[in-house]
């Protein structure tokens, strides 16, 4: 087993927010500005203390630099992360409040929808500032919800993946997808309309049993949705689903998923190729939120988002053809391709 070492760098910049009389209370972490603005969403979640928010606004931000420039965008990554307030709170309040915080770094960072934010919520961010996208659309403009989009991005993915590493289109296989919300949902739809038989799991029972009943999919709870009877497991729920230990009980041979930052250490990469897993990385195969996000900012059309989210699948192919053939796990090969693009903007800009 070679273990590459983790790539996580502190951010470029990171801006404390706290407003106490909106309940606001969060970060933005800016990885990287050499391809453009840092562009990323913003997440509204319950974490339990200001350190777990900015660790994970770090992982996130890096996260976004390497998912921008695979997905060919003149832009910078960088994530929002708000804590979610215990008691009642005003969420319009809240937002024009994070709103106001966007616009005093000046075009520095784009902020969007993530797990937990609306576009509701991005209308109230954009009363406040223009650095804000996942509004609703405007005619055939890029616009509204990216999820769609990011689901999109999956399903092209998968199907290539496996075509490519397992030989077999997605009506004839098993797929066990973990997390029904926005997007795990949108990809259900989309792997069901396929003919392919789903395990489906979720933290919210009522919404995970709605969808199963819809799709005729099986059910099963979140601890045993890795180790299930598949041939691909697809993460759509928070980070780090990639364990040592959901790893060693995987009987799929493909991870191929929604989530971010999927690897909860460095090494599983490589454990999962040792068990000969083929592993998707996800910051190119869930780019399609982004990729919406990016061409609404700039003022392009649905035509553009659709051309380049259906590249989507022909990147992952091209990553997991050059890590079968240099017998290196996807997820180097995938890092290098973009660490390379980003250093050339870097030296470019010197």
């Amino acid at each position: 087993m070679v273990v590459r070492p983790a790539r996580l760098n502190p951010p470029m910049q990171s801006v404390r927010l706290l407003d106490p009389e909106s309940g606001l209370d969060g970060v933005i972490a800016i990885h990287s500005t050499a391809l453009g603005p840092g562009a990323g969403g913003c997440r509204f979640w319950q974490y339990p203390n200001q350190e777990a928010a900015f660790d994970d606004a770090c992982r996130l931000a890096e996260g976004m630099s390497y998912k921008n420039a695979m997905a060919d965008l003149p832009f910078g990554g960088a994530k929002a992360v708000l804590r979610r307030p215990e008691g009642p709170f005003d969420r319009a309040a809240l937002f024009r409040a994070f709103g106001r915080a966007v616009e005093a770094l000046d075009g520095l960072y784009v902020t969007a929808e993530d797990v937990g934010t609306t576009v509701a919520d991005m209308r109230e961010v954009s009363a406040m500032t223009r650095h804000v996208a996942g509004l609703d659309p405007i005619d055939d403009q890029a616009g509204g919800d990216p999820s769609p989009w990011t689901a999109l991005g999956v399903f092209e993915a998968m199907r290539t993946a496996a075509r490519q590493t397992l030989g077999a289109e997605l009506a004839d296989l098993t797929i066990a997808v973990q997390g029904t919300g926005n997007v795990g949902a949108n990809l259900c739809r989309r792997l069901a309309d396929a003919g392919a038989k789903l395990i489906i799991a979720d933290i919210d029972p009522r919404r995970r049993n709605a969808l199963g009943a819809v799709l005729n999919a099986q059910i099963v709870d979140v601890e045993e949705i890795a180790s299930v009877e598949a041939n691909i497991f697809a993460p759509c729920a928070l980070g780090g689903a990639l364990t040592a230990q959901s790893v060693a009980g995987m009987k799929a041979r493909l991870v191929c998923g929604a989530a971010n930052n999927q690897l909860a250490t460095a090494d599983i990469a490589d454990r999962m190729m040792d068990r000969g897993i083929v592993y998707a990385p996800d910051y190119v195969v869930n780019a399609g939120g982004i990729i919406s996000v990016s061409a609404e900012y700039l003022g392009e059309d649905i035509a553009s988002v659709a051309a380049r989210v259906d590249r989507i699948g022909a990147r992952v192919g091209e990553i997991l053809a050059l890590a079968q053939q240099e017998g290196r796990s996807p997820a180097w090969v995938a890092d290098e391709m973009a660490e390379r693009i980003i250093a050339a903007a870097d030296r470019q800009a010197a």
